[in-house]
């Protein structure tokens, strides 16, 4: 039985709305008029440091940011724009999707990527004191093995066993060969990742509390966690990168609004913006005063259909939901008419992305749309649903409503803060269709964690075995064009599944002022901090 919510606004903002779109010629989809396009790639993955000067000792970067964070440990899924200013990451993402050494000195394979070996940094330590060695990486590693809900679980799993070979050494056996096992080394924590390495001395102390007591061998320290007003990490002194962090500390604050976010920006409040909204980032583009580091990536914007429950376990009412929704007038209500169109998992400019996969998604078409509604209707099926977004997406939500509307079908809209829709709504599969973000660099894991059968973020349940066997072979094979093919073969099965609805590339970016330097990102919007500075006045 369909869950009920209650409505977002009155019947005549949605009758409006309905007008509206009726008024919107049906057929084939057409690029939305925008006018001029402001929104476009640029530094996706931080500034050029030979251009910025010799970086520049001292000051306390201060960062607002778009949800509180919920915790600092990796095992739990979560957004945690601090966790790499804690605990750094063994192994680091470059923009080539090539995985390279950093906390730790090395990875390597012997074989064909069944067998892997990790090297550690001679005389590296947390900021307890405790060596991080080869001992530290195995029980963080086996936390991940042991909690099924750990986003890395997935990836862990596939370790046969690992052995502490010396101080400094760990050999992972794999149950097969994996050849983008350095990968998951090197993730964001929001993505899943084997690579931020805690204490274990604080795992003993604090157990499964670790999460709000984190210790790390990264560039700061937690020092003051006030929730829901500032967070306060401070240099470690024992930092293994001699001469970093340049910063005294970071300071960063929960900001949900987006209006309060960009002018706390504007105002002079704050250093930096952690983005994650169009309208935000599409103000700042127009804002010579500030400086902006964005890519649109992978993924993207999107709606999940929950496809374990009525009415979207029906490949029908997926169809219907995706064809009455029209990209030009999602553009004009949603993306201030700088929408970045997708239609697919992959952005067109990769390797991994098919146009068969494109061609494949349903176009806008509203009757196309009425008669799969009345097809479902007829075979005794109750098209009403509830929505569910955020209270940023309020105009997502009166547009998924209204669009629906238009075909015959009523929907119940419900607004939740962001917090709590990560948590209550998402993660708990409580929903029939949600608004959703997964961006990511690299397909894997990034791909699998959106339609991966238990993938991390795949909160619509999408199960097919097809794409789960042909994701498992893109990350095993050393070969980039089966790699490839692999990858195409998973977009366009996607596609003709329908679990998603693809709203738009991600906005996700880094916002700050002139003179914060040495920013290096993932478009995930994750910072490493030990290189960043701030220009003195």
């Amino acid at each position: 039985m369909p869950v009920r919510a209650r409505t977002s606004r009155t019947i005549a903002v949605v009758a409006a709305l309905c007008a509206a779109l009726v008024a919107t010629a049906c057929g084939s989809a057409s690029p939305p008029a925008e006018g001029p396009q402001r929104v476009h790639l640029v530094d996706p993955y931080g500034g050029d440091p030979a251009k910025e000067g010799d970086p520049q000792r001292g000051g306390t970067l201060v960062i607002g940011n778009d949800r509180e964070i919920i915790s600092f440990d990796p095992t739990r899924q979560n957004a945690n724009l601090a966790a790499l200013g804690v605990y750094d990451s063994l192994l680091k993402l470059m923009p080539d999707g090539s995985a390279q050494p950093y906390l730790a000195k090395s990875m390597s394979t012997s074989d064909d990527g069944t067998t892997w070996t990790l090297g550690l940094r001679e005389g590296v330590r947390f900021s307890d004191g405790t060596p991080l060695d080869a001992n530290a990486v195995v029980v963080n590693t086996q936390r991940h093995i042991d909690k099924a809900a750990s986003p890395a679980h997935v990836y862990a799993m596939q370790i046969a066993s690992m052995t502490a070979v010396d101080p400094l050494t760990v050999r992972f056996t794999l149950k097969a060969p994996l050849g983008d096992f350095p990968t998951v080394f090197a993730q964001p924590l929001s993505s899943g990742t084997l690579g931020m390495i805690i204490s274990p001395a604080a795992l003993t102390r604090y157990g499964d509390d670790i999460g709000n007591h984190p210790v790390g061998a990264g560039p700061f320290v937690l020092t003051s966690w006030v929730r829901d007003n500032k967070m306060e990490l401070v240099r470690n002194p024992d930092y293994w990168q001699q001469g970093k962090p340049y910063l005294d500390g970071v300071e960063i604050r929960p900001l949900p609004d987006t209006d309060s976010r960009y002018t706390t920006m504007t105002n002079g409040d704050v250093d930096m913006i952690n983005g994650g909204f169009n309208q935000e980032l599409v103000r700042a583009f127009t804002n010579p005063d500030l400086r902006v580091y964005y890519g649109p990536g992978s993924g993207g914007v999107l709606n999940y259909f929950n496809v374990t429950k009525a009415p979207f376990d029906d490949p029908r009412m997926r169809a219907a939901a995706v064809a009455a929704m029209d990209p030009q007038a999602l553009g004009a209500s949603f993306f201030s008419n700088q929408l970045v169109a997708a239609d697919s998992l992959f952005d067109g400019s990769t390797r991994w992305h098919t146009p068969a996969a494109s061609d494949a998604y349903p176009r806008y078409d509203q009757a196309r749309a009425k008669d799969l509604v009345a097809q479902y209707v007829a075979s005794g099926g109750d098209p009403t649903f509830s929505y569910f977004t955020d209270r940023s997406s309020v105009p997502l939500g009166e547009f998924v409503q209204a669009s629906m509307a238009a075909v015959g079908v009523t929907v119940h809209v419900q607004y939740f803060d962001l917090a709590q829709f990560a948590g209550n709504v998402l993660q708990a599969g409580d929903f029939q269709m949600a608004s959703g973000l997964s961006a990511f660099d690299h397909p894997f894991p990034g791909a699998g964690r959106i339609v991966q059968t238990g993938g991390s973020v795949n909160y619509g349940k999408y199960s097919n075995p097809q794409v789960d066997t042909l994701l498992a072979d893109a990350a095993a094979t050393t070969d980039p064009d089966r790699r490839a093919s692999d990858y195409q073969q998973v977009e366009l099965a996607v596609n003709k599944d329908l679990p998603i609805q693809w709203l738009s590339r991600s906005y996700l970016s880094t916002i700050t002022k002139p003179s914060v330097k040495g920013v290096d990102r993932y478009v995930t919007r994750d910072l490493y901090f030990a290189g960043m500075w701030k220009e003195q006045s």
